[in-house]
């Protein structure tokens, strides 16, 4: 069983920061990729940064450097480090991670319960 636990949410003004972490526990035998989404009441959930396994990381369009997605692989946590954030940014942050918990058998997605972000004055 892969659980994925989100923290750090709030309420931040705009221009502010913030940081959500992730813990990951469980029995992972590998790990595909790492990311961050976030879903807003009436709309479809949104990609905003993924690590993909050996590196890669992508940004959606909207957050590119302003946001930053990390992990610290000792603390088997990923975080997103949140800058000049907008009103645009509230939303319901959710974790997600593609791993295997077997040899041989499919990655699949696990999720976290979600953190609520919400950007105002």
């Amino acid at each position: 069983q892969v659980q994925l636990v989100e923290s750090g949410g709030g309420l931040v003004q705009p221009g502010g920061s913030l940081r959500l972490s992730c813990a990951v526990s469980g029995s992972i035998r590998s790990i595909e990729a790492m990311a961050w989404y976030r879903q807003t009441p009436g709309k479809q959930r949104e990609l905003v940064a993924t690590i993909i396994s050996g590196g890669s990381i992508n940004y959606m369009d909207s957050v590119k450097d302003r946001f930053i997605i990390t992990t610290d692989a000792a603390k088997n946590t990923l975080y997103l480090q949140m800058n000049s954030v907008k009103p645009d940014d509230t939303a319901v942050y959710y974790c997600n991670v593609i791993a295997r918990t077997d040899w041989g058998t499919l990655p699949k997605n696990y999720w976290g319960q979600g953190t609520q972000v919400t950007v105002s004055s």
